[in-house]
């Protein structure tokens, strides 16, 4: 039988709840190659513009605790797919974003591992402890995860989810945390301590030092020897 420790748990998302599907990368780089490439980069360049704009975009929102908008994202790929041109006067940024987002939701994200799902449903299940999630976006904004959820049945075992582009916060900065924490339902913890509360994901930085900077409890897990399933050890 399930003895939860923690009285609310909190997740990061990407590599750790669910993973890319490798297709739409493929998709949103033939697209981008097709459609704003007027100096014939190869698809290859086009596809390491992204995961060079991703990485970038990743540690100026870790450093700086706000948040760049996946819009910006886009742009910033196709500045530099033309030779870093500045001229998007032609360009219904609007309109681009839900392009991705369609192609997004033709390609689905996946649950990271089967036991994914079992472990968010016991915890919640449990009716001793709440389930949360935290999460920094990047080209796929929280209104399309949102979405994502739900078709994976992610978000009914889940009481909230927060993230960094609907609050202009980022991990690992405190303020996001310490926004967990009064987002969690009074109703159902009368008195919640930073230690009572665990927060699990898998970057070391954005997951484990902002949440320990508040004295949030925290468990790295992907990117090392464990598995979420640790959690019910």
């Amino acid at each position: 039988m399930l003895m939860p420790n923690f009285k609310h748990y909190s997740f990061d998302l990407w590599l750790t709840l669910i993973r890319s599907n490798p297709a739409f990368k493929i998709e949103r780089a033939k697209y981008f190659h097709a459609n704003y490439n007027s100096f014939g980069k190869s698809l290859e360049e086009v596809t390491a513009m992204f995961r060079n704009v991703d990485l970038m975009v990743n540690s100026i929102n870790e450093k700086s605790g706000l948040n760049i908008d996946a819009e910006e994202m886009y742009l910033m790929v196709i500045s530099i797919i033309n030779n870093y041109s500045t001229d998007f006067s032609a360009l219904d940024v609007n309109e681009l974003y839900l392009s991705m987002e369609t192609l997004l939701l033709e390609n689905m994200p996946v649950i990271y591992c089967s036991e994914s799902l079992g472990v968010l449903h016991q915890l919640k299940e449990s009716g001793n402890s709440t389930v949360s999630l935290l999460s920094n976006t990047g080209f796929i904004k929280g209104i399309t995860l949102r979405k994502i959820l739900q078709e994976l049945k992610i978000d009914q075992a889940l009481d909230f989810q927060l993230y960094s582009d609907e609050v202009r916060m980022s991990k690992p900065s405190p303020k996001f945390f310490q926004l967990m924490l009064d987002t969690i339902d009074k109703k159902k913890h009368l008195s919640i301590d930073p230690h009572e509360v665990l927060h699990i994901g898998d970057n070391p930085i954005a997951d484990c030092m902002g949440a320990e900077s508040l004295g949030i409890k925290s468990l790295l897990i992907n990117s090392n020897h464990l598995k979420i399933h640790h959690l019910l050890l």
